[in-house]
């Protein structure tokens, strides 16, 4: 029986959208079972002290030059030739991760996170406009008026917080972060730790 690869995800993080697309592979190369987490990325910060590097680096000269070089390198090696940087970035997430839970709850979890991984790491939509949000959805052949409402659901509220607490008891401090059956790993620059770790004998 393969492993387990808990991938703990906020739609905020274009590393985040980065590392999606290469796992699948990594999850077929190895047998991994993948299981995606929703979190508030956001939350995580709040609770660690973290902050995200644009922050916490923007005054270090040549850093964040630097970061664009390796993101620049990381999609040429994947061919991830969709991938556009969000020019509303940083966007408020927590509208469309409430979204995904919701979705999933609805039977409809992997159209919408492909419709809204598109929209933010493709298109460059801003989707922490309600308006907006609903024209990804309606396009993408979802009903963006039941989602949308079901975002306000308690249980879809504290759904959201309940992954984001476990993921900070775990050791999470940002996004993306991945544990395979325990051993946790963080950034895309670790994703070949992962596929040797899920890839290591039972």
């Amino acid at each position: 029986m393969g492993k387990t690869i808990d991938f703990i995800f906020d739609f905020g993080s274009p590393n985040g959208y980065l590392a999606w697309k290469v796992l699948p592979g990594i999850a077929a190369r190895t047998g991994a079972t993948l299981n995606l987490i929703p979190c508030l990325l956001g939350g995580i910060f709040k609770a660690t002290n973290n902050r995200s590097p644009m922050e916490a680096f923007g005054e270090v000269k040549g850093k964040l030059a630097y970061e664009g070089l390796e993101t620049k390198r990381f999609v040429q090696k994947h061919g991830l030739s969709k991938y556009r940087q969000n020019p509303h970035f940083p966007v408020n997430t927590l509208l469309i991760m409430r979204g995904l839970i919701a979705a999933r709850r609805m039977g409809v979890g992997e159209a919408y996170l492909e419709a809204v991984l598109k929209a933010m790491w493709e298109d460059g939509q801003k989707m922490d406009d309600p308006a907006v949000v609903a024209q990804v959805l309606t396009a993408a052949g979802l009903d963006a008026q039941a989602l949308l409402a079901a975002t306000q659901d308690p249980e879809v509220k504290a759904e959201l917080v309940a992954n984001t607490e476990a993921a900070v008891a775990r050791g999470v401090f940002g996004v993306p972060t991945y544990f395979v059956d325990g051993e946790m790993f963080f950034g895309k620059d670790r994703l070949d730790q992962v596929e040797e770790e899920a890839a290591r004998a039972v």
